[in-house]
């Protein structure tokens, strides 16, 4: 047995290798291409500005080249920022929804050995009361303007 287990071993390590090699070997090679592909959109570049040199002068296309990027640079962050939002809001939705499934999981783990000991019932049925009638309240109240609880987007 001892055997089979150092040749299962041997042969999964042997595996682990192989895939490190295969993986290095994939991000020199991209790695490179990365390299080649920035370097030719440098050559673009460069060639679009020596033909906007001669076409409009070195003055105005040295100009207009920094307008371009300057309002390529704030489209990106304005970009960024109004998604920000929207990722924020979403990660607190799978938060909460996480946080929901735990207290389930939770409650439904706990529950048998709750129900067989002495004064189990009671013990949980004064809890989903409680739920109960919080979710009558929160279905009732109506919503203030700006409440950060409101699902209104």
């Amino acid at each position: 047995m001892g055997t089979l287990a150092s040749l299962i071993s041997a042969l999964a390590s042997g595996e682990a290798i192989a895939a490190m090699r295969r993986a290095r070997t994939a991000a020199v090679v991209y790695g490179l291409a990365t390299a080649a592909a920035l370097c030719g959109l440098g050559f673009l570049l460069g060639a679009a500005y020596i033909w906007a040199a001669d076409r409009y002068g070195s003055m105005a296309a040295c100009l207009g080249f920094a307008a371009g990027f300057l309002v390529l640079a704030g489209l990106i962050l304005l970009i960024h920022q109004l998604a920000a939002g929207t990722r924020a809001r979403r990660r607190a939705r799978r938060r909460n929804a996480d946080l929901k499934a735990l207290g389930i999981t939770a409650v439904l783990a706990v529950l048998p050995s709750l129900l067989k000991g002495k004064g189990g019932k009671e013990l949980v049925l004064g809890p989903i009361i409680a739920l109960v009638a919080y979710a009558i309240y929160k279905e009732n109240v109506k919503p203030r303007p700006g409440d950060p609880d409101d699902d209104a987007e």
